[in-house]
C-alpha cells in the first residue's frame, strides 16, 4: 500500500531537451499531511501529476525553484489544463521574481481562447484563480501542519535559485533545486529525512556535450559551476546525517552506456545509507502519521 505521504518524481533530467527515449524535465508532487503540493512544472508535469492520479482541479499549491525553462515552462499549460478539468478555486504559486511576467505573457497569448471558453462554456476566470507570490530565503509559509522553507542556492548567472524545505510533525524533505554544491545546505538540511538532491556524472559529461552539438564551451562551463557532481551529493547527504538521499535532475539521463549501476557507483564511496537513482514516476514513501502509528 502507497504512504499517504510520499514524493513523486515526475520529471528527472537535467535541462530542457528531449531526444527519443529520455525521460522528462524537472517537476516533482509531494504529498504530506493530505496535502498536495507541486514542485516545479518542466515539461511533462501535467501528464505526471495524472499518471500519479492527480485530479487537475484539486490543484493549489506549487513552488518554482528558479526561472530556467525546464523548471518552470508548463506552468501556464499546467493551469489552464486543470482549468478545463473544472479547476475553480485559488492556485498559490511561490517562485522568484519575474515569474509574474511568465504568466502574464502566457495569459496574453491564450486571450482568444480563455475568452471563447468563458462565454461559451461559463467557466470562472483563469486569470483571476492563479496568485503570485515573490518567494525569498527564509520561511516561506505554513500550510496544513507544514512548514516550508527557502534557502538561496549557487547556481550561476542566476541569483534568485532555490533550495526548499517542507517539514511536518512526521516528515522532512528538502529539494535541493539546481545548485553547485554548498556545504551550508547540508547544515540546513541537517537530519532530514529524505534529500532530493541533483546529480551529474562527471565521466558521461564529454559524450553529453558532443550530442548536445548546438553549444560551445560555455556549456561545458555552466555545468561544472553550476551543478553538483553525484559524489558530492553523496558527500553532502552524510553530511547532513539524511535519513535518505534521491539524485534528481540527472545529468545525463539518456545516455544507455551510464545507467543506475554507475550512478550508484559514483555515490558509494560516500554515502551508505538508502539510495534513489530518479526515474519518471518513481515514488518514494516518507514517514507519516500512520507509519508512526505502526498501522
Amino acid at each position: 500500500m502507497t504512504s499517504d505521504s510520499y514524493v513523486a518524481l515526475l520529471g528527472t533530467k537535467g535541462g530542457p531537451a528531449i531526444r527519443p527515449g529520455s525521460s522528462m524535465p524537472t517537476s516533482n508532487l509531494l504529498c504530506m499531511n493530505g496535502q498536495k503540493i507541486v514542485v516545479d512544472c518542466g515539461l511533462g508535469v501535467t501528464k505526471g501529476l495524472i499518471d500519479q492520479g492527480m485530479q487537475l482541479k484539486t490543484l493549489s499549491l506549487i513552488l518554482i525553484t528558479h526561472l530556467h525553462s525546464d523548471h518552470y515552462l508548463e506552468l501556464g499549460p499546467l493551469m489552464h489544463t486543470a482549468w478545463t478539468a473544472g479547476l475553480n478555486t485559488q492556485v498559490d504559486v511561490w517562485g522568484p521574481e519575474g515569474l509574474e511576467h511568465y504568466w502574464n505573457n502566457f495569459i496574453a497569448s491564450m486571450q482568444a481562447d480563455i475568452e471563447l471558453r468563458i462565454a461559451d462554456e461559463g467557466r470562472p476566470d483563469l486569470r483571476s484563480l492563479l496568485k503570485i507570490h515573490v518567494i525569498d530565503a527564509g520561511h516561506v509559509m505554513s500550510n496544513h501542519g507544514i512548514s516550508i522553507d527557502a534557502m538561496r542556492v549557487q547556481h550561476p548567472p542566476l541569483v534568485d535559485c532555490f533550495a526548499l524545505s517542507f517539514k511536518s510533525t512526521c516528515s522532512h524533505v528538502v529539494f535541493s533545486g539546481d545548485t553547485a554544491p554548498l556545504d551550508t545546505l547540508a547544515d540546513w538540511a541537517s537530519g532530514c529525512d529524505l534529500l532530493i538532491h541533483e546529480a551529474m556524472l562527471e565521466a558521461a559529461l564529454p559524450a553529453l556535450f558532443k550530442r548536445i552539438g548546438n553549444a560551445d564551451d560555455r556549456l561545458m562551463h555552466h555545468w561544472m559551476r553550476s551543478h553538483t557532481f553525484a559524489h558530492d551529493a553523496a558527500k553532502l547527504a552524510t553530511r547532513a546525517k539524511a535519513g535518505a538521499l534521491a539524485l534528481h535532475h540527472l545529468i545525463p539521463s539518456d545516455d544507455p552506456d551510464y545507467g543506475e549501476k554507475e550512478w550508484k557507483a559514483a555515490a558509494a564511496e560516500h554515502w551508505h545509507g538508502e539510495l534513489h537513482i530518479g526515474y519518471d514516476g518513481l515514488v518514494i514513501p516518507l514517514p507519516s502519521d500512520q507509519s508512526a502509528n505502526g498501522t
